[in-house]
């Protein structure tokens, strides 16, 4: 029996081009489902009914062909059924090798009239949970199963559709889109399982492939059936500042110098009934110091250190929640540097503004003097600066004096006070 396994290995091949399996007896398609070749088999056929059906050889030598059937064993237990060009005595859910001319080749019948779908009803099963849905199947479409010429046991897939409307996340416009979508199931069992749907929808189950061939495709639909699943989408974008005296060093992607302002907006499905952004001190969110309603909105950041924010969304009951990305803002400390001396109206453009350098100032206020004591400028913007002018017209050269209240971002007090010499002006 080895020796015979052995030696179906080495002839078993395809049908050679001159050479054909006609069917007869049926007024449906005997339908052919190519396999791997690792089976050895030529095809799977689904027959509709084996009631009249014969097979035949076409080809060089079919009058001197032998017909061997072999079951779940594998085609080292093949046994001669018939001889000639043709073979009607045939068993359903079988394998049959025809020998011609010193060549096999081996094929799996299926009577489809065995394990024909049928389907009564749809409807959603009682028990959920948030990953993936589960519906509960009145009908028959069981496994189909083929042998390969080893015995190895292979499963026939029915391409049964499971459809649904689900939503579908569309990251150019930062939404979600309801889309119509496909499972795809090998055979029907009493309780069949997808992903959950993100929307309202029906569920639909049509097939199989073979009935779809010959025109005789069957359905079942569900009623209306309403999301439990959830799911979300977030975004951030730091507002970016172009100030050339500012001193700004993120650490991550979110922060730097305070204050900062990061716009985040969440996308939601439609289960998703609570939903909140949630602000933290602690990655871990044991101690959550904000909770913010809207799926959009602008935020300022001025407390030195770091920021930890997510958004949190779930159903009405809470059964199914999600969180999103965590974001990280990371706010420095402050300081600020204040120059002694300016040239203002200075051809090269250099030095012609007196600006201090700063970082992480979240309130401002800078008053300068004349010797008299008269105020000359004031600003409340760090950014800005004094560009040597009174009342439109640039002042005398010599010393002014300047007073600054601000507060930096880890809540430190400014108070300071200097010179400002302007030189090198006429």
């Amino acid at each position: 029996m080895i020796l015979r396994i052995f030696t179906l290995f080495l002839l078993v091949s395809a049908l050679p081009a001159s050479a054909a399996l006609e069917w007869s007896g049926t007024s449906l398609k005997v339908l052919k489902e190519d396999v791997a070749a690792s089976t050895g088999l030529e095809a799977v056929y689904v027959a509709p009914s084996l009631q009249d059906l014969s097979v035949s050889y076409v080809g060089d030598g079919a009058g001197s062909a032998v017909w061997s059937r072999f079951s779940s064993l594998g085609g080292g237990y093949a046994e001669p059924v018939a001889t000639g060009p043709s073979i009607s005595d045939l068993q359903p859910d079988m394998g049959y090798i025809v020998e011609v001319a010193g060549q096999q080749y081996a094929f799996w019948l299926v009577d489809y009239s065995l394990h024909e779908l049928t389907l009564q009803s749809l409807s959603l099963s009682a028990e959920q949970d948030c990953g993936r849905v589960a519906l509960d199947v009145v009908g028959s479409g069981d496994e189909i199963a083929y042998y390969s010429v080893n015995g190895r046991r292979l499963t026939l897939s029915r391409d049964i559709e499971l459809g649904y409307n689900t939503l579908v996340y569309d990251n150019e416009n930062h939404t979600y889109t309801e889309t119509a979508t496909t499972e795809k199931l090998d055979y029907i069992r009493p309780v069949v399982s997808a992903p959950a749907p993100l929307c309202a929808t029906e569920f639909s189950i049509s097939g199989d492939k073979f009935l779809r061939e010959w025109g005789r495709e069957v359905l079942a639909t569900s009623e209306r059936c309403e999301p439990h699943s959830v799911e979300a989408r977030t975004m951030a974008e730091q507002e970016s500042r172009e100030a050339e005296n500012e001193v700004n060093n993120p650490s991550g992607t979110f922060g730097g110098s305070a204050p900062c302002v990061v716009n985040f907006e969440a996308a939601v499905t439609d289960a998703a009934i609570f939903r909140e952004w949630q602000f933290s001190r602690t990655p871990d969110f044991e101690d959550i110091s904000l909770r913010m309603s809207e799926l959009a909105f602008s935020y300022t950041f001025e407390e030195q250190g770091n920021t930890y924010v997510r958004f949190y969304c779930a159903n009405s009951d809470a059964s199914c929640d999600y969180y999103g990305e965590t974001y990280d803002i990371s706010i420095g400390e402050s300081f600020i540097k204040c120059p002694n001396a300016f040239s203002p109206f200075n051809e090269d453009g250099v030095n012609d503004e007196w600006r201090v350098s700063y970082s992480s100032i979240v309130s401002f206020e800078c008053t300068i003097f004349n010797r008299s004591g008269r105020k000359v400028a004031s600003f409340s913007d760090p950014s800005a600066g004094w560009d040597g002018k009174y009342n439109g017209k640039f002042v005398p050269s010599g010393v002014y004096y300047y007073v600054i209240k601000a507060r930096g971002s880890e809540g430190r007090e400014y108070n300071l006070s200097g010179d400002i010499n302007i030189v090198d002006y006429k």
